[in-house]
């Protein structure tokens, strides 16, 4: 028969095999607890009525002898009636639990703990990392009241909290920084007071590349301890600060590249290689969380992120653990703030992923905020697809992330809810709300990449309704956040904010026209390298369009261009300057409804354009219908890139000619 193993790292627990033991009540497991607490030494009845109750009932010795002999029963079930137990033994004035060292999760923890201070150091990290394993929760949980757990408790858990600490330090030490981070993050979300892992996260970040994060997280400490104790940083915090803002040479890990995009390479590279090509299940997640701070560098970073990202999720799925590939899946929560994707094949390809692993994954509370990432997975890659799951998953996602009250989770969540705001015109304001809520997340609980995300989405709303004071706040805000810290990205959405900005308030004069086609060029100049193909591909002569659209000049169409996904809407207009007009109609009235994106109303424009060239009465009906949601608004501008000019004089031109 399999031995009886016990937990007390969590809910008390004792089971055979896989299979949970029916130990009764609340008694039965405080009995258990106790003594497995008392480490395989006699607990006397007296001492165990004393711990059981603040009053004793007048036949409490009678009471522990019943809870004594069910836990027997349950213990060893096949023990013959008056044979002496083996496990559960009455010895003198008590009763002892003989259980073996490695069958108690709280013993196993404690050895592996000291054999990883014994280990070399390349090998301890894994071995303490398998010993935090051991929890599933607070120690002892269900008896923190209790005066005889408490002590030990509070053992269990410091040494916890060190094993911690001491992984973390190992990995920034052995040039592993990144994979510190996520650990960290989560740790110092439960125990903030902790100055020395404030310490690690500064350090971790300031290796990877992250300066700028590294100071924040100094500064949030500061302020948490200054704030809620009124003590200042310790000395070691405050001399890592000095040397972080002098970029003292001794905080460099040994043999790094001296760019810090270039360290970052470098460990995600190396990261690639040990964890995913190797099939390492241990070492999964933290990959991801490289190519998480690889992706917001641009470029070849955010290229390469993609291509490694799928093939981390597969090696999770190969392990055949739903929580593991729901974390794997989940912890890739780079905000994005482009309602395209840039690889539909590889988006579906992670929906799918995303979708079998909800199916895997076990219900209940310990899972929701797996389920709540991987619904928000779903919404963020279903972006420009239009069908009902997106939205439905984007707000099952913020319903999960507000109950439980989980700020990144929320700010991730709101991510998939911005993705999903665009089916239909006229949702700026909608999604002027999300912004904002961003914004303040972000500013709040030092979510750096969510604070740029909104701002980023209010400049686009705020150009939609062409407010551009506000928009203009926003955008110098994150052009000084993307500075301070290293988001190479953003200054090209910034750079076509303000060639969209001179395109809607130029005039029509020929140096005005001009004067805005030169800012689209050198904007678009941004995206060469971007690492950003569903942003780039038929952008410029999308946004050329527009601008002769929107100053009444003739549609210009070069039918040989790069129109990208845009193509459906350009070439009727190419087809009808050859003089094809009946190929050109057939082509408009086989155009389907835009995708649901951010330039949904500016593709509405495109067609209606065509539709009055043709005179084509239904055409000009449906476009008339989607474009009204938005009036009052500025075609286009949504995207904070490119407007075809106010909707209302869209909508007056229809109605004109449907009048006639």
């Amino acid at each position: 028969m399999e031995a009886v193993t016990f937990g007390v790292l969590g809910a008390v627990t004792a089971r055979r095999g896989s299979h949970a033991l029916a130990l009764k009540g609340p008694r039965h497991h405080a009995v258990l607890a106790r003594l497995i607490l008392a480490r395989r030494r006699v607990v006397p009845v007296a001492r165990l009525v004393e711990d059981l109750w603040d009053a004793p009932p007048p036949r409490a010795v009678g009471a522990v002898r019943t809870f004594v002999g069910d836990l027997r029963r349950a213990l060893e079930p096949d023990r013959p009636p008056r044979a002496p137990a083996r496990l559960l033994v009455t010895e003198g004035p008590g009763y002892a639990l003989r259980a073996a060292p490695d069958t108690v999760d709280a013993w196993r923890f404690e050895a592996a703990v000291a054999e990883a201070d014994r280990l070399p150091a390349a090998q301890a990290p894994e071995r303490l990392r398998a010993a935090l394993g051991e929890w599933r929760g607070p120690a002892y949980a269900g008896f923190g009241a209790a005066d005889w757990a408490r002590g030990e408790r509070s053992r269990l858990t410091e040494l916890r909290l060190r094993a911690v600490e001491r992984r973390a330090e190992l990995l920034v030490e052995l040039g592993r920084a990144a994979e510190a981070v996520p650990d960290l993050d989560a740790h110092l979300t439960e125990h903030p007071w902790r100055e020395e892992s404030w310490r690690l996260l500064a350090l971790a970040l300031y290796r990877t590349g992250r300066q700028a994060d590294a100071l924040a997280v100094l500064r949030r400490a500061r302020a948490l301890l200054a704030g809620r104790l009124g003590i200042d940083p310790g000395p070691r915090l405050r001399r890592l600060e000095a040397g972080i803002l002098a970029q003292d040479p001794d905080l460099d890990p040994p043999g790094e590249p001296a760019d810090p995009a270039a360290r970052l390479w470098a460990r995600a590279t190396e990261a690639y290689d040990r964890t995913v090509a190797a099939g390492s299940r241990a070492r999964l997640e933290s990959t991801v969380g490289l190519l998480r701070s690889l992706a917001v560098t641009g470029g070849g970073g955010l290229e390469a992120a993609r291509e490694h990202r799928m093939t981390a999720v597969q090696a999770a799925e190969e392990t055949g653990d739903a929580e593991l590939t729901a974390r794997v899946i989940g912890a890739y929560d780079v905000p994005a703030n482009w309602t395209r994707s840039d690889d539909p094949a590889l988006a579906r390809r992670l929906v799918d992923a995303a979708e079998r692993t909800l199916g895997a994954l076990p219900e209940g509370p310990a899972t929701e905020a797996a389920r709540c990432r991987l619904l928000a997975t779903v919404a963020l890659e279903s972006r420009g697809v239009r069908s009902p799951r997106g939205p439905r998953a984007a707000a099952e996602a913020e319903g999960i992330a507000r109950r439980l009250d989980d700020p990144a989770l929320l700010a991730f969540a709101l991510n998939g809810v911005f993705m999903q705001s665009c089916t239909r015109a006229g949702l700026a304001p909608r999604r002027d709300t999300i912004g904002a809520e961003l914004i303040a997340l972000g500013a709040r609980h030092g979510l750096v990449n969510y604070e740029v995300l909104g701002h980023l989405i209010r400049l686009q709303a705020r150009s939609a309704r062409a407010d551009f004071t506000a928009a203009d706040e926003h955008a110098t805000t994150v052009d000084r956040l993307a500075e301070r810290h290293e988001r190479p990205l953003v200054a090209v959405f910034t750079a076509w904010y303000l060639a969209l900005r001179r395109a809607a308030t130029a005039g029509p004069s020929a140096g005005s026209h001009d004067s805005a086609e030169a800012a689209y060029r050198s904007a678009a100049a941004r995206l060469d390298g971007a690492g950003m193909p569903g942003l780039e591909r038929g952008l410029l002569h999308l946004a050329l369009l527009g601008l002769r659209l929107a100053h009444g000049r003739p549609a210009e169409v070069d039918p040989g261009a790069d129109w990208g996904p845009y193509r459906p809407w350009a070439e009727p207009f190419a087809l009808l300057a050859e003089g094809r007009g009946t190929e050109a109609r057939n082509a408009l009235r086989a155009l389907a409804e835009p995708p649901p994106d951010l330039l949904y109303e500016a593709l509405c424009c495109a067609e209606a354009a065509l539709a009055l060239a043709l005179d084509d009465r239904p055409a000009l009906r449906r476009t008339h219908d989607r474009l009204l949601p938005a009036s009052g608004e500025l075609a286009g501008a949504g995207s904070g890139l490119l407007t075809f000019g106010p909707v209302d004089g869209w909508l007056g031109a229809i109605r004109r000619a449907l009048e006639a």
